[in-house]
């Protein structure tokens, strides 16, 4: 990895983050992510760098950097909304160009956007299936309007939520933190294996930001306690950050900046990412 000054951070020294170990002895976990050299460009702006990093199942990972670092087109690659222009992206082992929208891709990734992307007028129930569309398909999606299918499934999954006895109001008469909530059951209903969020809490008071995460962390650990799912959200808190994730990487007009565990996340490392007076932004770590 080499910063804007062309210096290579591991030939200064910096030492790598460790891989997790499996249970079993067996080596190093394999990573659910392997980003190899990505990169993405739009006609007026180049919004990522190359970029390298893995992720590994079950590690909670915030992205921070200030407006137009790149969060949102990484988490857009992450959601195969966007394509890279060079690099490879590869989750559970496949590269993103071969797996097939629709139900192969709801099985791997989810992403809450920042707005939520609920449909006012319908049911909470209807806005909460949606998130089973890809796995339906066309046929079963309209049957589905007038026969909802996974009712149940539904139901249970907003009783998690705590707001269970909302699922037939219509989603418009709903407060921000009950749209949340129903945001997330959608989420759970479609099962996928990477849980992706962008700027979820950019717009709550420390209250609200604090019980989503909350929600998300716990629809991360899964009922059993273990890990199941990994979650990749853009962040600002350190606060938060520390609190609620394991590791932060830090992007700044496209380029990796630095990729760190979570509890080293200060907030003087904060200040100088966001420091946009720096003309020869640093590296504070390194990926792994």
């Amino acid at each position: 990895m080499i910063g804007r000054n062309g210096k290579n951070p591991q030939a200064e020294g910096r030492i790598p983050l460790p891989q997790a170990s499996r249970e079993d002895g067996l080596g190093p976990d394999p990573a659910i992510v392997v980003a190899e050299g990505i990169c993405k460009s739009y006609p007026s702006i180049r919004a990522l760098s190359p970029l390298s990093f893995n992720i590994l199942p079950g590690e909670k990972v915030a992205l921070v950097g200030p407006s137009g670092s790149g969060k949102t087109t990484l988490l857009y690659l992450l959601a195969g909304i966007l394509q890279p222009d060079e690099g490879v992206l590869s989750i559970d082992g496949r590269p993103m160009t071969s797996v097939r929208p629709g139900r192969e891709l709801s099985q791997l990734v989810g992403l809450v956007h920042q707005q939520y992307d609920l449909v006012p007028h319908l049911s909470v129930l209807h806005n909460v299936l949606a998130g089973r569309l890809g796995q339906w398909g066309l046929l079963r999606s309209v049957i589905s309007l007038v026969w909802p299918r996974d009712r149940q499934m539904a139901e249970e999954a907003l009783a998690q939520m705590g707001i269970g006895d909302k699922v037939n109001e219509r989603t418009s008469h709903l407060s921000g933190g009950e749209l949340q909530r129903v945001a997330i059951a959608r989420l759970m209903m479609q099962s996928s294996r990477i849980i992706l969020a962008d700027e979820p809490v950019s717009s709550l008071d420390p209250a609200r930001a604090e019980g989503l995460l909350g929600l998300l962390t716990d629809l991360v650990r899964g009922s059993d306690g273990n890990d199941g799912k990994t979650l990749i959200a853009s962040m600002h808190s350190p606060y938060l950050i520390r609190k609620y994730f394991s590791r932060v990487i830090g992007l700044r007009e496209g380029v990796l900046q630095f990729d760190m565990p979570s509890s080293e996340m200060t907030d003087e490392v904060s200040d100088r990412l966001y420091d946009l007076e720096q003309p020869e932004p640093a590296l504070w770590g390194v990926g792994n």
